[in-house]
């Protein structure tokens, strides 16, 4: 059986730290959630689904290069396939929180 290819995205923003790249991620799903139940807590990171099947909490991120960060599912069992990585890559795009979004295989 063929293993499944992995992907992550490569974003890129004017972030000083990645912690603030990180909160640049989870904002606009935290205020989303926000306006749909009206309160949050941090164990609703695993309830706020940012693509089908893959919550903010699966969800880590990176520093590459100044600037630059990696987001991916790494440290969870679930697998940022292609499918999804593209659906993550537009609403990523939609939210406008980084400048450059693209999507490579993970190594």
């Amino acid at each position: 059986m063929e293993k499944a290819t992995e992907f992550c995205l490569i974003v890129e923003g004017n972030y000083f730290t990645v912690e603030e790249a990180k909160h640049a991620l989870c904002d606009p799903f935290i205020e989303d959630f926000v306006e749909q139940t009206g309160r949050f807590r941090i164990q609703n990171f695993e309830d706020i689904q940012v693509v089908t099947g893959i919550s903010l909490g699966d969800l880590e991120i990176g520093e590459i290069d100044d600037g630059v960060y990696e987001i991916s599912c790494r440290t969870s069992p679930l697998i940022l396939n292609r499918r999804k990585a593209d659906l993550l890559a537009e609403t990523l795009r939609r939210q406008a929180m980084f400048d450059e979004i693209s999507i490579e295989p993970l190594v």
